[in-house]
């Protein structure tokens, strides 16, 4: 697959309208695997904010991402457990500002200890 189909290139750069197309990639056995447990989401989710890192994503880059990401989430996906359906919740009532810091605070928590 080459490079202008994924939402992060090699120089770091961020396709943020690729996020809906990769997403929907993703085989539909492997997302129902992440979906259906938290900790599973909160597992992929951490691989792919380190990735992020590594390639030298800003923090901003990172929160922006994230923003897609649950806006995709929010706009395609039932929630499959009880964490996801209150991240759903507090999304949906949530401003553009609320939304964007929300979208940070959700790639810290991926990458914070599981414990």
């Amino acid at each position: 697959m080459s490079e202008h189909n994924h939402v992060v290139s090699k120089d770091g750069s961020v396709a943020i309208e690729m996020v809906k197309e990769t997403l929907n990639r993703i085989e539909p056995g492997q997302r129902e695997e992440i979906l259906n447990d938290f900790d599973a989401f909160r597992n992929y989710l951490r691989k792919r904010v380190e990735l992020a890192r590594k390639i030298g994503l800003s923090e901003a880059q990172l929160a922006q991402a994230a923003e897609k990401v649950a806006d995709y989430l929010a706009a395609y996906e039932e929630p499959r457990n009880s964490e996801e359906k209150l991240l759903l919740e507090l999304w949906k009532i949530g401003s553009k500002e609320e939304r964007t810091k929300f979208a940070s605070m959700l790639v810290r928590l991926a990458l914070s200890e599981t414990d």
